[in-house]
């Protein structure tokens, strides 16, 4: 996750690629991105990679993309931002089980790390990716929350409200697994309110169902409504939150 098309020079075709993005139109959006440079080229890339990690499908398209991105790259910061996709797409192709890439995920990360300097913008989306495999990968939620935290500093320094809202998500369902209620509820609650003032409405209605798991109910309920609204508007993306959706059975006990 970057901010890439909230450009404050209001650019036509990247505010475009966004609102594209952001109804879950990746294909639409990485279409009006022509491939002749690195940057349009790495753009296009993630577009496609993002897509898998919402679709679980997708995944041809978007090693292509990568490919044509990885070729083009000519400066450690191109290289080292390929690399970081590279590994995204490996994380996404282990997490949903479409082939067991984990080895790959952290040997691109690895290279990354070593192309994009310290302090640069493109290292606390790095630091979040690693968050995301020290998390959910290596099950080692202390070293998880160690890269989130620098991640989170990094979109903060940097001004990238998408992926603060990611750190600040991820962070909190990490609270919330400690039995934090409060600090989750903070983090969950900060993450929606960025996704709703930016309109990324496919990551909105993830959102709404990880505050919810922190509210009493009524509350809790209205915000998984809300979330199924969203769902079914994008035509059921993201796809891994169907079952977090589904409502109970008639007569099913609930606890």
């Amino acid at each position: 996750m970057s901010g890439d098309g909230t450009t404050a020079d209001d650019d036509p075709l990247q505010t475009a690629v966004w609102r594209l993005r952001s109804r879950a139109c990746w294909a639409d959006a990485a279409a009006l991105l022509e491939p002749a440079g690195p940057e349009a080229a790495l753009q296009r890339a993630s577009l496609l990679v993002e897509r898998c990690l919402y679709t679980e499908a997708g995944w041809e398209e978007a090693e292509d993309a990568l490919r044509t991105a990885e070729a083009l790259a000519h400066s450690d910061d191109e290289r080292g931002a390929a690399a970081c996709e590279r590994g995204y797409l490996a994380y996404a192709a282990t997490l949903f089980q479409v082939r067991d890439r984990a080895d790959e995920a952290r040997a691109a990360l690895g290279r990354a790390a070593a192309l994009i300097a310290p302090g640069a913008a493109g290292r606390a989306l790095l630091d979040f990716r690693r968050g995301l495999i020290a998390e959910n990968l290596t099950r080692s939620p202390q070293a998880a929350r160690a890269a989130y935290r620098r991640a989170h500093a990094g979109a903060t320094a940097h001004a990238d409200p998408l992926l603060l809202s990611a750190t600040w998500r991820h962070l909190a369902g990490l609270a919330l697994r400690e039995g934090e209620l409060a600090e989750a509820r903070r983090g969950f609650a900060e993450s929606l309110r960025i996704r709703e003032e930016l309109g990324y409405l496919v990551g909105t209605a993830p959102a709404l169902v990880s505050l919810a798991d922190t509210e009493n109910e009524p509350e809790a309920s209205r915000l998984r409504e809300e979330a199924r609204r969203l769902f079914r508007l994008l035509g059921g993306v993201p796809t891994w939150l169907a079952h977090h959706l589904t409502p109970p059975a008639p007569g099913t006990a609930t606890a």
